[in-house]
């Protein structure tokens, strides 16, 4: 049974995912094998903020060169979009960044 640390990887942070922010919108990486539920039920417990949906996609790795030209490639990762309800408080993490 994995805690909702192990789900909730970290949160992106980038000029396009902080400019959703303001809208209660946040991206975080979450975990390859959790569902919508888990990352939902995670985010609840971990901010305690009320979500209203939850969006996930798997952003494939990409082919990358290494050392003397050695083809090589980035890890595949997760990324889940987390739409707040309008009665919840924003997250405070991301309080000062927007």
């Amino acid at each position: 049974m994995a805690t909702s640390y192990d789900i909730i990887i970290r949160p992106i942070i980038t000029e396009r995912a902080m400019s959703s922010a303001s809208d209660k919108k946040y991206v975080f990486e979450v975990a390859k094998d959790a569902g919508k539920v888990e990352i939902k039920k995670a985010v609840e417990q971990i901010f305690g903020v009320k979500v209203k949906s939850v969006n996930t996609l798997t952003v494939p790795g990409k082919e990358k060169r290494q050392g003397a030209g050695r083809p090589g490639m980035t890890k595949t990762w997760k990324k889940a979009y987390v739409q707040l309800s309008d009665e919840s408080k924003a997250i405070e993490f991301f309080e000062g960044m927007v």
